[in-house]
């Protein structure tokens, strides 16, 4: 167990203090986050391998379809009107099980910020993401935290220029493999990166990249934090989304306070002090370049790493973890109210311990249980709820579907015979990827037959279409029934199944006749 004297001690303050907030137009003052370490900084390492794993690497897994369709497990194929996803195709008018996905990942953003605070923002958002692994590759070339506060002040040399060259280049060229990336998943990725090595792709490509690399380069390389507070509106709403039983990272002052950097020389002389050494860890790690002993604040990420320094700290000087802890706003008021004096209305050391030096019964700590109230159930029962209909909507689906248009002009010819025509453009699409042969037929109108323009077959009341693959097949239909059948108000059914399966579909037509010599 060490000193409190023997803590690292952290000249930095809070670039972002809400003690000493800037003016809105105010130059930026740069952030130089420390390395922390811990389980909380492990857990977004692990986050951000997995994310970029998916982005990266997504394109380029394959996915067997049979000879007529792609073989690119995740593809957007925006010139056929395709959305291919592993063994799932969608066509254009089942566009409602994206916007299903959207409103899921809408009514789970707002069940993981009621639960457990800004967990997006602080692991998983795509500017928390880039912003990691830029830093990753400024730490590896101009060391950590006070190794590029001296760089950064110091004049120009050669050491400065390989330094900050080489760092800028490799945050081009992620920038650049962020674009392509994207690009990927609109069109075959290695015949895509064929023609675009080559100069051969469409403009639209390279414009995508150009812009992607732009926004890439100066979001994660050079603007980091001022994305999340000018930019971004979610730390805005997230107020919404959040309750007294909400999870989020706070510092707790009902044990912390009064800080003091001579704990024990204090404690000596009969004074009482905190667990807070005031050692400023919690701030040279910060991304965001808070003091989040200042409370809640709307630049806070809730990325947890300020848990990890102090933990450490906590550690070294034989503390309790948690002085900075993920807490709901119901406990840490309970936890105030414990340690604080009702006559000074000040916070009380000896309140928040007992003789033995040992937390008091009294304190409060995260249940489980806390997060699973009303509120949490209604979101999840209703991102549930939509997840099973489109499931079930998936699952039951029909690859086969059959639209009927009746001629306008003429809506009817009078044969020789005295029989009537008319005449009709059926529509079958296959939505499969090979091709089917269906029976299209007819049911109702006695006596009644029909015939294909284009197929020399003779009238009767089914033929056999072949469909291609993926395709939408377009046939000219003439029915003929004859005279002494007519009647007025004649409905029928075009009738399509599929020969090799179970699949039918069909479509109410009608039969027009003319008002007189029915």
């Amino acid at each position: 167990m060490l000193d409190d004297r023997e803590v690292e001690r952290l000249e930095v303050e809070a670039v972002n203090s809400a003690r000493t907030r800037q003016p809105l137009y105010t130059a930026r003052q740069k952030v130089f986050p420390k390395l922390a370490s811990g389980r909380f900084r492990q857990f977004k390492w692990l986050i951000m391998l997995i994310t970029l794993g998916i982005y990266y690497l997504t394109p380029w897994l394959r996915w067997d379809r049979g000879p007529y369709a792609p073989d690119q497990a995740v593809l957007l194929d925006i010139a056929n009107r395709r959305f291919y996803f592993f063994a799932i195709e969608i066509w254009p008018q089942e566009f409602f099980y994206v916007a299903g996905l959207l409103v899921m990942a809408g009514i789970g953003l707002f069940l993981v910020t009621s639960t457990v605070g800004r967990a997006w923002c602080g692991y998983t958002c795509p500017q928390t993401v880039w912003v990691d692994l830029f830093l990753v590759v400024e730490r590896g070339i101009e060391g950590d935290r006070n190794a590029r506060i001296k760089l950064d002040g110091a004049p120009w040399s050669f050491d400065k220029l390989w330094k900050r060259t080489a760092k800028h280049a490799i945050w081009l060229v992620i920038a650049v493999a962020t674009g392509g990336a994207w690009i990927f998943y609109f069109a075959d990725a290695p015949t895509l990166l064929g023609a675009f090595v080559t100069g051969q792709a469409a403009p639209v490509a390279y414009i995508t990249v150009a812009i992607l690399t732009a926004t890439t380069y100066a979001f994660g390389g050079l603007m980091r934090e001022q994305v999340c507070t000018y930019m971004c509106p979610w730390p805005r709403i997230q107020a919404a989304m959040l309750d007294e039983n909400s999870l989020t990272v706070t510092y707790n002052d009902w044990r912390g306070e009064p800080r003091s950097r001579h704990a024990k020389k204090a404690a000596a002389e009969g004074l009482s002090v905190g667990d807070c050494v005031d050692c400023n860890a919690c701030v040279a790690v910060c991304p965001m370049g808070i003091d989040i002993r200042d409370g809640q604040q709307l630049e806070c990420i809730t990325c947890a790493l300020c848990i990890d320094a102090c933990d450490s700290v906590m550690d070294k000087i034989g503390k309790e973890r948690g002085l900075i802890s993920y807490a709901t706003l119901a406990d840490y008021q309970s936890n105030m109210a414990v340690a604080t004096d009702p006559v000074t209305t000040a916070i009380d050391p000896k309140r928040v311990r007992d003789d033995e030096g040992k937390l008091n019964a009294a304190i409060a700590h995260f249940r489980l249980g806390r997060i699973f109230r009303p509120r949490t159930f209604v979101y999840a029962g209703a991102w549930s709820l939509i997840g099973f209909a489109l499931l079930f909507a998936l699952l039951s689906r029909d690859r086969l579907e059959v639209n009927v248009l009746h001629d306008r002009n003429p809506q009817l010819v009078r044969l020789s015979d005295g029989s009537i025509r008319n005449g009709y453009t059926v529509k079958l699409l296959n939505m499969v990827p090979e091709p089917r042969n269906f029976e299209l037929s007819i049911e109702g109108l006695p006596g009644a037959a029909m015939s294909v323009v284009g197929m020399d077959l003779p009238e009767s009341r089914s033929i056999t279409v072949e469909a291609e693959p993926d395709k939408l097949k377009t046939i000219r239909v003439y029915v003929r029934q004859p005279r002494e059948n007519l009647a007025d108000g004649q409905s029928f059914k075009f009738i399509v199944v599929d020969k090799a399966g179970s699949e039918t579909d069909s479509y109410v037509a009608k039969f027009n006749v003319p008002e007189a010599g029915r």
